[in-house]
């Protein structure tokens, strides 16, 4: 069966990835349309490659020459903010690969599964932000909506293996990120540079500092609420450091299934795209035939106070998840730019959930605007230097 796929964020870690699955893969699976923000050159360079019927540009200002290129390889485009909406709506795309990062990929994910595609999502602020309205309407339309997360592809693996009833507990991995072992005052005085050294993973620079916070995680651990309909208290995180063990699930009988495989996105990507079939991959290949060890431990929710925060969203519910995404962004956004320290991060993000106007049954008109406020008051509390969140005089010490 023909499988015709849009990537939307074809220029990042995912979406490139993406590509050589589907490139690997061969027919029938197509690269029907691609978007992307910023990096249009490389965009025109996937375009040329793979010869999409269509691309998105997320921007109204498009150079004219980034335009010509296109056309001259017949390519229709669509421009502006709804671009990506637009798009996943075509008649000609039947999954669609959610590879942009932040709450900006929420309006196309549900566009795509008001239309009924087929939805592989990267994309953890979906859920986080939207759960309450994602999953209902994904029940309503019959859409399966497969993460591309490597730990949820984890879970959803392992998840065959029993029935929704027989789980006891899902098992989220962590890394640990650059600061794993570092101390309290080594985080305290941690430099953007620092941050940006993830042990195992090459990713992002966004999704990399994440990692340092173990924001990452805990929007994961939000992901997994929403995904596999469970309860904060089996959801539990631990950190393993050689990123082999992408997750487990626990069964009421007392047996762990784990997926296990070297650390490559495109692994759970190409999952995604042929399930439930597997088929050849051009992932590294686990050999346990070597020495190998397989190191596991308890995350420590002061160093990372992220985790806590993140059992606190689930259980307020509401509008909590839209607040703790933006107020992240933003903090990292601040963080990036030099303006605040790394440890303010989840300072701010706490600081935002605690001040927000809470709703418990949010629209998502309601979601945007918790979204737009959380922005809005970091930026804030930033700018002020109030709240104990100082500026910072001399950003360039925090830069690399």
């Amino acid at each position: 069966m023909t499988n015709r796929i849009a990537i939307l964020g074809s220029t990042g870690s995912i979406g490139t990835s993406a590509l050589e699955v589907i490139e690997h893969l061969g027919p029938p699976c197509r690269t029907i349309a691609l978007s992307a923000h910023r990096q249009l050159d490389r965009l025109v360079e996937q375009a040329t490659r793979y010869r999409p019927a269509t691309v998105a540009i997320t921007t109204e200002d498009i150079p004219p020459a980034i335009v010509a290129k296109l056309r001259k390889l017949e390519i229709a485009i669509y421009s502006g903010p709804n671009a990506m909406v637009d798009m996943v709506g075509r008649d000609d795309v039947d999954t669609v690969v959610v590879a942009v990062v932040g709450a900006a990929g929420l309006p196309a994910v549900l566009a795509a599964v008001e239309a009924g595609k087929r939805v592989a999502l990267a994309n953890k602020e979906s859920l986080v932000v939207a759960g309450s309205l994602l999953m209902p309407l994904a029940r309503k339309k019959g859409v399966t909506l497969l993460p591309v997360d490597s730990e949820h592809s984890a879970v959803f693996q392992a998840c065959r293996c029993g029935r929704a009833q027989e789980i006891r507990r899902v098992i989220l991995t962590a890394s640990g990120g650059p600061f794993r072992s570092a101390s309290r005052e080594q985080i305290e005085n941690a430099t953007l540079a620092d941050a940006l050294k993830h042990p195992t993973w090459r990713m992002g620079a966004k999704i990399t500092i994440d990692s340092a916070t173990m924001f990452n995680k805990a929007l994961e651990i939000i992901e997994a609420h929403w995904l596999f309909d469970l309860p904060p208290e089996k959801i539990e995180v631990v950190v393993h450091p050689e990123s082999v063990v992408h997750s487990m699930v626990e069964f009421v009988d007392g047996t762990v299934i784990a997926q296990l495989s070297p650390p490559d996105m495109k692994t759970p990507i190409q999952y995604a795209l042929t399930y439930p079939n597997r088929l050849p991959g051009i992932s590294r290949r686990l050999d346990l035939t070597k020495p190998t060890c397989l190191h596991f431990e308890p995350p420590d929710m002061e160093r990372f106070p992220a985790l806590k925060l993140a059992y606190r969203v689930i259980k307020m519910g509401g509008t909590a998840g839209a607040a703790l995404n933006a107020a992240n962004e933003a903090a990292v956004q601040a963080f990036t730019s030099g303006k605040i320290r790394f440890p303010e991060i989840s300072r701010l993000v706490e600081t935002t959930i605690t001040q927000h106007r809470f709703q418990a049954d949010p629209t998502l008109d309601d979601l945007l605007e918790t979204d737009r406020w959380a922005r809005s008051r970091v930026e804030s509390l930033v700018l002020s230097g109030g709240s104990g969140f100082p500026v910072i005089d001399s950003p360039a010490t925090q830069m690399i």
